[in-house]
């Protein structure tokens, strides 16, 4: 019977050292570069846009906050892509794949 215990507690220990054990790269995380942030950046806003415009066609939104609040995502998305395509002509990438 104490084997029994012995064995079922070693592999307990096992089995959390297994599970919880830190990787050797605890705190490494991928650099992102401007451009990274921004095409980031650039997809959210495309999706708030998808998100606006069926919440209008449900008839969430009057027509006048509905212009007014699709007016600024596109601002902002102008101002992220114009800055984007300046990084980039100066040479800066991204350092992910595009998506």
């Amino acid at each position: 019977m104490t084997i029994c215990y012995v064995a079922v507690l070693a592999l307990t220990i096992s089995l959390f050292a297994y599970v919880f054990w830190p990787e050797g790269r605890l705190f490494t995380q991928a650099d992102k570069t401007r451009v990274d942030y921004l095409r980031e950046r650039k997809d959210a806003i495309y999706e708030n846009l998808r998100d606006l415009n069926f919440d209008f066609l449900s008839g969430k939104f009057p027509e006048a906050d509905y212009n007014e609040q699709r007016r600024a995502l596109e601002d902002e998305a102008a101002n992220v892509i114009s800055e984007m395509e300046a990084l980039e002509a100066r040479g800066m990438r991204a350092t992910r794949a595009k998506s």
